[in-house]
């Protein structure tokens, strides 16, 4: 089994600063353990290992990983609910599910040591993000089944900041904690942030007043655009958190404050692959598709080439040592095909965040058209804005020009998309 070491203290851990080649030999050694651990107690594993002709005996370098079968929320779905488990179920301290926003959730579970894993990999991103001992950490992500809110909760706690659980929700409410408390950091998705900062401003607060110096946003793509808009807003370093529940949870990766360039993967603990999303083949290091995971160290419920369906690449290490991610761009499941067009709702949220006179909700709804299938976009104007059909025009056209489809555009009054409370909603579906 394979060991954990505990926090070095506060700072970085010294296998953030190491040798490519030591975090090379860690990473061998703790994936031969993991495919034997998952082989040895996850008949599925066994099933899938076998139906490939693999055996984790088969593994003597990083680059022979690539021979084993790739896991999908098919197979946890399949052995819903604790099939998936390497252990007996009494040894299984806690159990999470995902938000299952593209489809039925799927549940993951933690030995007590997998709990102290993920506490440890999320107090690197909290030191990544520029977070302190002794801030106020306010987080606003989910609790309950979605690791968002407890994965932030434990770990920053145990960090010695101060946390305030505010959950989501009571928005007005929030706006009163982040100032009567003093924030100094945000934890939200991205989306979520921006609901916020318009309910500063509708109780005539500016929301770079506050206290808050950092935002520790992730659960959903965002893109550079979104990323200003935040920074403006409320005055802070926004920084991207990346994690799923079939992995750890939050703190997978993160963005180190002083780069900004794309989230830092704890390689020690999450080995990374990026493949082509049709063929399988590993790409590259520096060419986009699709992120795939195996851990390394999970004990409870080991995953085995894990497809994200997040689309973006990986990229050598520059504030530490480990591999980056490319700023995931897309997901494969949330793809529309727009007249032969690959379309993504993550590209309309650039276009729309980058136009001063929109704010940064937006619907796409797609419907039929004859025989084919279209697209209209429903933004909403700034109140001060104006011109909502000149706006319209425009954007309409910008899209034509850098997403290469013609759409629809339909612009409705200040607040008249509603507002998402955690993940965002940027799709409705009105094909029969």
């Amino acid at each position: 089994m394979a060991k954990f070491e505990p926090a070095a203290g506060r700072g970085l851990h010294p296998i953030e600063q190491a040798p490519i080649a030591e975090i090379r030999a860690v990473q061998l050694e703790r994936l031969a353990w993991s495919l034997a651990h998952a082989y040895a107690h996850v008949p599925a594993y066994q099933r899938l290992f076998d139906d490939a002709g693999v055996h984790p005996s088969d593994l003597r370098s990083l680059d022979d990983l690539a021979r084993f079968p790739f896991t999908t929320k098919t197979e946890l779905r399949d052995n819903y609910p604790f099939g998936m488990f390497a252990v007996p179920r009494d040894q299984v301290v806690r159990v999470h599910a995902s938000s299952g926003t593209t489809g039925k959730a799927t549940v993951v579970g933690y030995t007590q040591s997998d709990i102290d894993m993920w506490v440890h990999v999320y107090q690197r991103s909290l030191v990544a993000a520029g977070v302190r001992p002794g801030d106020v950490v306010h987080v606003s992500y989910g609790y309950g089944l979605f690791t968002g809110g407890l994965g932030a909760h434990y770990a920053a706690e145990q960090f010695g900041c101060t946390v305030v659980p505010a959950s989501v929700g009571q928005t007005a409410r929030q706006v009163q904690l982040l100032v009567d408390f003093d924030a100094d950091v945000l934890c939200a998705t991205p989306s979520y942030a921006l609901v916020v900062a318009d309910e500063f401003r509708s109780q005539g607060i500016d929301p770079a007043s506050t206290s808050l110096r950092v935002g520790l946003f992730g659960a959903e793509p965002w893109s550079e655009a979104m990323r200003a808009e935040l920074e403006e807003a409320f005055g802070i370093d926004a920084v991207d958190i990346y994690g799923l529940s079939e992995v750890i949870g939050g703190g997978v990766a993160n963005e180190c404050v002083e780069t900004k360039d794309g989230p830092t993967i704890w390689e020690d603990h999450f080995y990374p692959e990026v493949i082509d999303p049709d063929s399988g083949e590993v790409l590259p290091e520096g060419e986009t598709g699709e992120l795939v995971f195996t851990s390394l160290t999970k004990v409870a419920m080991p995953v085995i080439r894990y497809r994200t369906r997040d689309i973006c690449s990986l990229q050598p290490g520059t504030a530490r040592s480990m591999r980056r991610m490319g700023r995931v761009a897309a997901r494969t499941d949330d793809m529309l095909i727009i007249r032969g067009v690959n379309v993504f709702p993550s590209q309309f949220e650039e276009l729309v965040s980058a136009d001063p006179r929109l704010t940064g909700h937006f619907l796409l709804e797609v419907h039929s058209q004859g025989r084919m299938e279209g697209i209209t976009a429903v933004v909403e104007p700034k109140s001060d804005a104006g011109g909502h059909d000149a706006i319209a025009a425009d954007f309409a056209n910008t899209v034509r020009q850098r997403i290469g489809i013609s759409v629809e555009v339909r612009t409705v009054e200040p607040d008249g998309i509603p507002r998402s409370e955690g993940k965002a909603q940027r799709v409705r579906d009105l094909r029969g």
